[in-house]
């Protein structure tokens, strides 16, 4: 089926439009003159300028997960494309849906090699699910309408589109497919002998991947643990909220590495993982993650995921709302209801002298600045609002944070798995741009901060009202921890060489760009600030100092 025949300029907009596109995030130079100029159209999405491709990436990823679909972004050739790989490549490991076209030079003159032109598809490619570069006007509606469903198909990620300037220019009449719906799938099969492998246990756990929040299954996941009465564990590095912190059940995340993972895991004789890329570890440490004793079923909307790199006893595929609610009924027929609330009252009792000496001991370091990591992310995580969503890129004392919070309400918390820097400041403009009526506080590493810092400008112009909380230590303070921790030359002389930023004062670094900004003095100032994040009307940057490396 198709539409009437239309230029592929105008075919490009009619397909914005059909996807739910409101907001085109970008960065334009030549190539990409024929579609800024029909952006001005009163009809046409939103264009939302970053002043460096990087930031324009993150914002697209933080758009794309508070709406929950996919964003649209739009760069210029070669370089614009190089700078925007760092966001692809955090999208493709955090599976954010993106539809990124970049134009290329005019066809007409690419054996010449002009000035910015390369090889889009070969830059993109490691960085997307799937990259093409569109020759003909007649090939861009199919091009594009591939790309929206591709970006959305398990796993989610950036689909890469280079489009160059002849094409948008071409008045050749061109046909627009009609978007084809998807009916949702069902849920997946084998959960009755998925039921009966867990309901076996004495002692069950559960991994909650991303997948699990992504995919708006958190209650569903809740459903599975309670009939269960299961420990449930946040996969190593999680992106998003996918179990209740304050959950009688919540036994926080694994730890990043294999020999952690495999630590944590051996008390139990039985393991669901959900949408989880099971596992991605930081550092090596030899040996599998998953100890062989383990009853282990996997669940993914991805196929290729369950058994990916360790045996499981059973491996499904399905969405997983449906799938883990089925799943539930299941396990609520085949679990006694005493058996399941006796190991929930048991792990609420240990997970509650936990919290307790995890509290007394950040609150034995509150005080002045420069303040401990530790206590700057204990003030930060218990002044937030409960509606509020924390975007997080702060290296060091991310760790702590992991460790603080009890955020209930699905979306709370965001990072990105992908692990390159300069990802918060746009994200958190975008999440604020995508969910207007939820506060945003984003917790930077002030390392972090400076590859980002250019998002700034952004939230500036639109004044997108963000709390950008930077934590300055003036450091890369987890390099000099892991140096320590290897010993070496480093660690006996207590000299690292390029790991010190200096004293940086970031609220000259807001004033620039015209955000106003404040250095706080104690932990109690910063729960102030953060507890008013929803009485801003525009960007407040906060730094907090904090003590560096021993």
């Amino acid at each position: 089926m198709t539409r009437s025949k239309t230029t592929a300029l105008r075919a490009l907009l009619e397909i914005l439009d059909d996807e739910g596109v409101d907001r085109v995030f970008g960065n334009p130079g030549t190539t990409e003159i024929p579609f800024i100029d029909a952006l001005g159209d009163p009809a046409a999405p939103e264009y939302v300028l970053g002043v460096q491709e990087g930031s324009v990436v993150a914002m697209a990823d933080g758009y794309a997960r508070a709406t929950r679909r996919p964003a649209f972004v739009s760069l210029h050739v070669a370089a614009g494309t190089a700078n925007g790989l760092i966001g692809m490549l955090n999208a493709r490991r955090s599976r954010t849906p993106l539809v990124v076209v970049a134009g290329q030079q005019d066809q007409r003159h690419l054996l010449q090699d002009p000035m910015l032109a390369g090889d889009l598809v070969a830059l993109a490619s490691g960085a997307s699910k799937h990259a093409v570069e569109v020759h003909r006007p007649q090939d861009l509606p199919v091009a594009l309408r591939r790309a929206f469903a591709l970006a959305q198909r398990p796993p989610q990620g950036p689909v890469f589109v280079a489009v160059p300037m002849d094409v948008l220019m071409d008045d050749t009449p061109v046909e627009v497919p009609v978007r084809s719906p998807m009916a949702p799938a069902g849920a997946a099969s084998d959960l009755d002998r998925a039921a009966a492998l867990l309901a076996g246990a004495r002692r069950p756990a559960i991994v909650a991947g991303d997948g699990v929040g992504r995919d708006g299954a958190v209650g569903a996941l809740v459903q599975v643990a309670e009939a269960l009465g299961a420990v449930t564990y946040h996969q190593p590095m999680n992106d998003c909220l996918d179990f209740p912190g304050g959950h009688p059940l919540h036994a926080g995340p694994l730890p990043p590495v294999n020999a952690g993972i495999r630590q944590e895991l051996k008390a139990y004789d039985a393991l669901l993982i959900a949408g989880c890329r099971a596992f991605t570890p930081h550092h090596y440490s030899p040996g599998p993650p998953v100890p062989e004793h383990l009853t282990v079923v996997q669940i993914d909307t991805d196929p290729a995921e369950p058994g990916r790199n360790f045996p499981v006893t059973l491996g499904l595929t399905g969405p997983l709302a449906p799938s883990l609610a089925s799943l539930a009924g299941h396990l609520r027929q085949q679990v006694p209801e005493y058996a399941a609330r006796a190991r929930t009252e048991a792990a609420d009792a240990r997970h509650t002298a936990a919290r307790a000496a995890l509290d007394h001991e950040a609150l034995a370091v509150y005080g002045r600045a420069p303040l401990e990591p530790l206590a700057a992310a204990h003030a930060l995580a218990a002044a937030l609002p409960d509606d509020a969503v924390l975007v997080e890129e702060a290296i060091t004392v991310g760790v702590h944070l992991r460790r603080v919070l009890r955020r209930d309400t699905p979306g709370g918390y965001v990072h990105t798995v992908g692990g390159g820097l300069g990802w918060g400041i746009g994200a958190a403009v975008g999440h604020r741009l995508g969910a207007p009526d939820r506060p945003v506080v984003a917790v930077l590493g002030d390392g972090s901060a400076m590859f980002g810092l250019q998002g700034l400008w952004t939230a500036a112009r639109l004044r997108v009202p963000v709390l950008f909380v930077v934590m300055a230590n003036g450091e890369y303070r987890t390099l000099k921890d892991t140096l320590d921790s290897v010993g070496g030359r480093s660690a006996a002389q207590h000299r690292y060489t390029g790991l010190d930023l200096g004293e940086l004062d970031w609220r000259d670094a807001a004033r620039f760009f015209g955000i106003p900004a404040l250095r706080v003095g104690t932990t109690e100032e910063l729960g102030a600030a953060v507890a008013g994040v929803a009485a801003l009307n525009g960007p407040l940057l906060v730094e907090v100092p904090l003590r560096g490396h021993p």
